[in-house]
């Protein structure tokens, strides 16, 4: 369970001074002890895995795009084309390709 400081409303981060578990806000420094109860910390990341994925088959990708490009896999010359901001607002976004003949993905940062 997250605690919050009464003065503040900011979380209260555990350190340990001596023998003792204090609580302890960064922004007003108040700190306060910890009478009697056990303390866990734990902590969980999840990154997300950043791909392309194509939702259906056949006739939704149809309905994408196609442009006048070289397939660096096959040496077709047509394929389907989407953008996509994968990287900040400020910088422009990814154009990705995927080979009308053999499937093949590829993208272009512009």
């Amino acid at each position: 369970m997250m605690r919050f400081c009464p003065k503040c409303g900011n979380l209260l981060i555990a350190k340990k001074k001596r023998k003792n578990v204090y609580l302890v806000c960064r922004k007003c420094h108040r700190e306060y002890k910890m009478k009697g109860e056990k303390l866990t910390i734990s902590e969980a990341l999840h990154e997300a895995k950043k791909g392309v994925v194509f939702m259906g088959k056949g006739e939704e990708i149809a309905e994408l795009p196609k442009t006048k490009i070289i397939c660096p896999e096959c040496e077709n010359t047509e394929a389907y084309w989407w953008m996509q901001q994968t990287r900040s607002a400020d910088e422009p976004p990814t154009l990705f390709f995927k080979c009308i003949k053999c499937g093949y993905s590829w993208r272009s940062y512009g």
